[in-house]
């Protein structure tokens, strides 16, 4: 067992700092999670990328800001700058469900307690600290801060904002992965640049203030999209803005973004190029001790560490492009993976954790089979702007070999201490189907496949098909759902081949934009007929920078600027998910009324027959939790695990 020192996590406090021997702190980062020391929180991956540039770097984990506000100032004033992050996931989707009710627990902090992330905090923070240390420039990020860099529509104040930049007063904004920006403003700073003169730096944000130059760089091409005002003024103007923010934020050459905000002028410089193997590596390899702070010892578990504790993250970035997703918009479209040497390094520290018995909870990333995926031709790579590179079709220019990911799990696997890895992350099993990947060789997609439900599945595999409506999946930038039949005969065949009992759960999400009520019932009678009892319907949650958020608010589709309807109010998101509880007798007869209206008494005998067979196979009492997430299987399982005790009795 090896002791850890208080000095192996960065300072929280002015003991700690003193413990290190410093009188001064370069850095000091204010964050809304609990300070989790490992590289899959944010806030830690940002302090060790810092400390690793020779700074000094404190954090200050979820500042109090309901007393006399001291967290602010109990480790004074950094001689470089201050960093604040909401955290790890955007404070209003911790703290509100879909339906805008306060959650009861925050995953981010110890025992799951709620109250210590206030709501916006990046911009909370960040007012807090230009008051009490008006000369120190305060650079945000994170996903609060990247999601919010442009005008953008916020669900839980059902209004238009203004970039952060604008609400928070802060001096700069980092989106994406903050490491490459990072080095380069650190960098200038050392060599005396004053921080106001940080103005072509790739993948930051700030704001001009009237009277001020535009700042020049003769190898970047502009663009200017409609001002906050005009956006105020008239949504198909915010929709239309969209489509630029969105090709641009995914380009490998893209342009700079001008928007101007009243007498104000935002500027967005582009992306850096995706981050190379040595660079993510890096990152990764840093010192982290993967150990929560020894401060929360007493004050019980972090959901989400507890989550992540024994899983390795491969990759970044996600090139699907879903339209309600946010990964693209934060991590890129475009792959960045880490060498199987730095996976298995990781892998070797986690095995030697204390209480590692022997299994890694997860192998993945984002989408969990996009490992080593990249253009086969780098120059039309260079050259794209589509938002996705397997929607409508798969890219004939991507390789999506699986190989080397096959070669990985078994790398990994081959580890002596550990037993088994599972993959917890979501696969694209689209992209396991032959006849929608139609460069890939259908034998490795078998392999693959195989590999996974043979060796790395715990009785269920879980996919996301979303829908069943063609329409509402186009939209959404996912493939038909008649390839998702295609792979569960794909799935049943190797289920019998390898003598397994495996469960394929394919997980959907209700009310999202050009979902009709009609459709809500063809996905519910769809699933029943192929033997599916749902786990888990999501009700669709309007999130900043998304295709789906901006068609939600709007009402238009920014690519085409053509209408689009969508559920908006409780009562419409309610009656799309009553269809998910055919089988409850208190909704047969609106389920028969709503659906004869509509002249589709076809579903209605599909959902509701008359000779009420379905009651032979009726799933366990489900929860109707339309807050978050629907429940029946497990429920029926824990009744049919019990009566199967009853009968050895």
């Amino acid at each position: 067992m090896r002791i850890r020192r208080l000095t192996d996590w960065l300072p929280t406090t002015n003991k700690e700092v003193k413990l290190r021997g410093w009188d001064e702190l370069d850095v000091i980062l204010f964050s809304g999670d609990a300070y989790v020391d490992h590289p899959s929180f944010g806030p830690a991956v940002i302090g060790r990328i810092l400390e690793s540039y020779g700074l000094k770097v404190a954090i200050v984990p979820q500042p109090s800001v309901h007393d006399n506000l001291q967290d602010f100032t109990k480790l004074g004033t950094p001689r470089l700058f201050f960093a604040v992050t909401g955290g790890c996931m955007d404070p209003m989707v911790s703290n509100y469900t879909a339906n805008k009710k306060k959650r009861d627990k925050d995953a981010y902090t110890p025992n799951g307690d709620i109250g210590f992330r206030p709501d916006y905090a990046t911009s909370v923070y960040t007012k807090i600290l230009k008051e009490k240390f008006p000369d120190v420039p305060v650079l945000i990020g994170g996903i609060e801060a990247s999601l919010r860099r442009v005008t953008h529509y916020d669900y839980w104040s059902d209004k238009l904002l203004p970039s952060i930049l604008e609400t928070s007063k802060a001096d700069m904004l980092v989106y994406g992965m903050g490491e490459q920006p990072l080095r380069e403003i650190v960098e200038l700073l050392q060599k005396g640049v004053p921080f106001q003169s940080l103005r072509t730096i790739k993948q930051t944000a700030f704001l001009v203030q009237e009277g001020e130059k535009t700042p020049k760089n003769k190898n970047w091409e502009d663009v200017e999209i409609a001002s906050h005002e005009a956006c105020l003024e008239d949504k198909k103007t915010f929709a239309a803005n969209f489509k630029t923010i969105e090709q641009e934020s995914n380009k490998l050459q893209a342009r700079r973004i001008f928007q101007k905000i009243g007498e104000q002028l935002l500027v967005i410089n582009p992306p850096y190029p995706t981050m190379t193997e040595n660079e993510i590596d890096a990152s990764f390899d840093l010192p982290y001790t993967r150990l929560p702070h020894p401060k929360y010892n007493k004050r019980g578990p972090i959901p989400a560490f507890e989550m992540i504790k024994f899983s390795i993250n491969i990759h970044r970035g996600c090139f699907g492009g879903c339209s309600f997703c946010t990964i693209s918009a934060h991590q890129g479209k475009f792959i960045a993976s880490r060498s199987q040497e730095s996976v298995l390094k990781e892998v070797d520290k986690v095995a030697q954790m204390d209480d590692f018995k022997g299994y890694l909870s997860d192998i993945g990333g984002p989408s969990a089979n996009m490992y080593k995926m990249k253009g086969k031709v780098q120059s039309i790579c260079d050259r794209c702007v589509a938002p996705s590179c397997i929607s409508p079709v798969i890219c004939s220019n991507l390789d999506t070999s699986h190989k080397p990911l096959t070669e990985l799990y078994k790398a990994v696997d081959a580890h002596p201490k550990v037993k088994k890895s599972f993959i917890g992350s979501g696969i694209r099993h689209d992209m396991l189907v032959p006849e929608f990947n139609k460069n890939a060789d259908p034998k490795e997609l078998d392999d693959y496949t195989e590999e996974v439900m043979k060796n790395h599945v715990s009785g269920r595999l879980k996919v996301a098909p979303e829908h069943t409506s063609d329409p509402v999946l186009k939209l959404m930038r996912k493939p038909s759902f008649t390839y998702f039949h295609k792979f569960k005969d794909r799935f049943d065949r190797l289920n019998k081949k390898n003598k397994l009992k495996l469960q394929l759960i394919p997980y959907f999400i209700s009310s999202h934009p050009a979902c009709e009520p009609e459709d809500m019932a063809n996905l519910a009678a769809e699933t029943k007929d192929m033997g599916f009892q749902l786990e888990q319907v999501q009700g669709f949650t309007p999130t900043p920078m998304t295709v789906a958020t901006v068609i939600y608010y709007s009402g238009y589709h920014p690519y085409t600027l053509k209408p689009v309807k969508t559920a908006k109010t409780r009562q419409e998101k309610l009656d799309q998910h009553k269809f998910f509880f055919w089988y409850k007798k208190e909704n047969r007869k609106w389920i028969k009324d709503t659906l004869s209206k509509v002249g589709r008494t076809d579903l209605v005998k599909k959902l509701l027959p008359e000779d009420n067979s379905w009651r032979k196979n009726k799933p366990g009492k489900a929860k109707n939790t339309f807050n978050d997430t629907v429940t029946t299987v497990k429920e029926s399982r824990r009744k049919n695990k019990g009566f199967k005790k009853k009968r050895r009795r």
